[in-house]
């Protein structure tokens, strides 16, 4: 008997059955062969609603159905430039409690092609062009490699052209299909995208019926470039377990190639041995969603209000949109720098569009502070032990714009940049080639200084393309002596290391710092914590392998980056920053969130308390007994030094070994002492005590209009005599210099 997918009768049944994230069809198991015009709509909470039954029914003659979407999108929020703002602010919160904004209804939530949980395997098609444009390549914002023609290439690609071919996915479990989502193909070379297609459903991938819309066999619009996102809502959402895209028309000057995402609700089906099993989750009672600019706010504050003994929050500066940069500090001490307690930070949201690590952010604030409560040990000694910061957006304004455009349709790059179109990853201060650049024109390279390389002056001017958000981080990072740091971004799986930047421009090639093992090991730490890399039969985001290289990589070597955050941390500052690619999917479906925190909750935990590896300790003056600043830390055969903070206080991330470690600082004596790093995570105490130099002494006592102790005058003797028998040596040995060569002259 010929299976119809397409019967209005079937909402009798499911109607009263939608429950749970799943719509039940209870004792009928007949019901896989029907569909229902139930319009469904998937919440932030991921649960599926049952909405009005009255449907507006096309007409006959309707030949296209609409592929846009009519959104009632929240603007940004506007945040006034007085010192009222906070207080406008704390009012749009309790309004923005009344009344939630609404969102673009788009049914049910993606399958999963983007986000890999749709395996290769369950993606067919009628023909391929190559290995490289099989139907396992057509993945939403699936991104080629630079050589078309490769393995990894950006689109599923039809062999032939004409209207019968198609691309078809087995969701597995019976399930609502209630939209699909396209777009061209990923190249820089090839212009193709389909611009007209029919949907096509079946239950056993041999009978197919074509979605209809009313008496006539639906057609969706496509595409008109290959990045933009356009969704097709299906008029009567269709209960089925394939689905067949089965493109109608194409670019005229292309050929039919596509990426796409389906929008789907599991059915519950008593007739699946595995339809009970549900999906990955969380057992932590975390606000799992994604949060917009008030909300991220009210979130943070309610977060304080928690944990108001160890939480602070306070603000670095504003967007270009006058949205406020925040940041959570949670310490056993929050406001203040105690001695020998090192500062750590998460920065997200560099790219807005990127916007997983903004909400594992928030998620970790929430985290730490139920986990404190509770006791826990290992959160207890994080949070008494480390001072932490956390920026959960570096980049609101971009953030906006990829969420007005919501997960699906944001597309690849929408929201990347700032208001001015800046990308934040390459607005910091390149320091690597002035570094460079002075080693390689100086008589003596080791001369040259390694560490605290200051900002070019064209980089400070009035008219410099420097973001404000760009310019409040520096500051940032120039009040709070930051020891270990991490960059979250999104839209790969890897974790990389300075350098960013490569020499001499070059496009790839593996640039080391100094402290490459160490980087090395910060890298390899979070990667092989982390559930998903760490998984050998994990599939590829894109068209690189990083699997190959552990799951880190040297940033230069993957591809340059001048101006990075990375880089400008290390040659500016004292702290060590790597960059944490968290995802395949940029912007995954709130209902992802929480298997995601599972992914990188380990990890970030696990990469916190690196900060406390190596050596530590506080550098005094040895009479005074005061903490001695700006004094300079050289480890032997480590080719980057760092400062001591204002209290004298410094920390040197260090792996396992015995070191030679020399302290300078100006108006004193050298102190080298021989520092042993072990295996356990805590710092070896490596405290130093520093003589003033006599002459140094002498201009402290003169200013002061003492009398010079007897101690010191002898001292200032000594060292003259020595100056003076230094100088006579050096005296005696020019005129035999001269005299020999007088000689010589004469002979000649």
């Amino acid at each position: 008997m010929e299976k119809s997918l397409c019967v209005f009768a079937s909402v009798l049944f499911l109607g009263g059955f939608l429950r749970g994230g799943e719509v039940a069809t209870e004792s009928f198991p007949f019901l896989s062969n029907f569909t229902t015009p139930v319009s469904v709509k998937w919440t932030e909470a991921g649960t599926v609603e049952e909405q009005s039954t009255d449907r507006v029914t096309p007409t006959a003659g309707t030949k296209l159905f609409s592929s846009t979407v009519r959104q009632n999108q929240p603007s940004s929020t506007h945040v006034s430039q007085d010192d009222k703002g906070r207080n406008k602010e704390d009012e749009e919160d309790s309004e923005d409690g009344k009344t939630k904004d609404k969102k673009a209804e788009l049914g049910c939530p993606p399958l999963g092609l983007e986000s890999l949980a749709v395996d290769d395997s369950q993606i067919r098609a009628s023909s391929y062009q190559r290995t490289g444009l099989g139907p396992h390549r057509g993945r939403l914002n699936i991104q080629s490699g630079i050589h078309d023609g490769d393995e990894y290439d950006g689109a599923w690609c039809a062999e032939f052209k004409d209207q019968h071919q198609w691309l078809e996915v087995d969701a597995i479990h019976l399930t609502l299909f209630t939209g699909v989502i396209l777009q061209g193909r990923n190249s820089i070379w090839s212009w193709d995208w389909v611009e007209t297609y029919k949907v096509q459903f079946s239950n056993d991938s041999v009978d197919w019926q074509t979605c209809r819309n009313g008496t006539e066999e639906a057609i969706f619009k496509g595409n008109q470039d290959p990045e933009t996102p356009v969704l097709g809502l299906l008029p009567v959402p269709t209960v089925a377990r394939f689905i067949r895209i089965n493109p109608q028309t194409w670019y005229y000057n292309g050929t039919i190639c596509l990426r796409a995402e389906l929008l789907g609700c599991r059915v519950h089906d008593p007739t699946d041995p595995f339809s009970s099993q549900q999906e990955g989750g969380s057992r932590d009672n975390l606000d799992f969603r994604h949060h917009n600019y008030k909300e991220m706010r009210k979130l943070m504050k309610s977060v304080t209000e928690e944990c108001p003994e160890i939480t602070r929050i306070y603000t670095i500066g504003k967007s270009y949109m006058g949205l406020k940069l925040y940041v959570m500090e949670i310490s056993d001490n929050p406001g203040k720098h105690e001695l020998g307690e090192p500062e750590f930070r998460y920065v997200a949201g560099m790219h807005g569009n990127e916007v997983l690590g903004r909400e594992l952010v928030l998620n970790l604030m929430q985290y730490l502070c139920k986990e404190y409560k509770k006791g826990t040990q290992r959160v207890v000694r994080l949070v008494t032990e480390t001072r932490i910061h956390l920026l959960p957006s570096m980049n609101p304004d971009g953030y906006e714009v990829a969420h007005q455009k919501g997960s699906e349709l944001a597309g690849w790059a929408d929201g990347r940049f700032t208001f001015e179109g800046i990308d934040l990853n390459h607005n910091f201060p390149d320091l690597n080639n002035i570094m460079w650049e002075a080693q390689e024109n100086a008589a003596d390279a080791s001369k040259v200084p390694n560490h605290y390389i200051p900002i070019p002056e064209y980089y400070t001017q009035e008219d410099a393309m420097v973001a404000p958000e760009t310019r409040a981080v520096i500051s940032w990072m120039q009040d709070i002596p930051f020891v270990l740091s991490a960059n979250l971004h999104g839209g790969e799986l890897v974790v990389t290391y300075p350098f960013d930047c490569t020499r001499d421009w070059a496009p790839q090639e593996d640039t080391p710092t100094a402290d490459d093992a160490f980087f090395r090991w910060l890298a390899t730490v979070y990667a092989s914590t982390h559930l998903v890399l760490a998984n050998p039969d994990r599939r590829n985001c894109h068209y690189e392998d990083f699997q190959m290289h552990n799951n880190i990589i040297n940033g230069g070597a993957w591809h340059t980056v001048p101006g990075s955050m990375n880089d400008f941390s290390y040659l500016h500052t004292n702290c060590f920053e790597v960059t944490v690619e968290l995802s395949c999917d940029k912007f995954p479906h709130a209902r992802e969130l929480p298997v995601e925190w599972e992914n990188n909750k380990e990890s970030l935990l696990v990469y916190m308390e690196q900060v406390h590896r190596g050596i530590k300790g506080v550098i005094r003056d040895k009479i005074t007994k005061h903490g001695v600043a700006n004094a300079v830390i050289k480890v032997e055969d480590h080719d980057h030094d760092i400062r001591s903070a204002a209290d004298g206080d410094y920390w040197r991330l260090l792996n396992p070994g015995e070191y030679k470690v020399i302290v300078r600082a100006e108006g004193y004596l050298p102190s080298m002492r021989r520092c042993h790093v072990g295996m356990e995570p805590r710092p070896t105490i490596c405290d130093f005590s520093l003589t003033k130099t006599p002459i140094q002494r002498l201009k402290e006592i003169r200013a002061k209009g003492e009398k010079i102790p007897k101690d010191l005058q002898l001292r200032l003797r000594a060292l003259r005599m020595r100056k003076l028998r230094a100088s006579t040596k050096a005296i005696n040995r020019r005129r035999a210099s001269e005299q020999l060569r007088a000689r010589r002259a004469r002979s000649s």
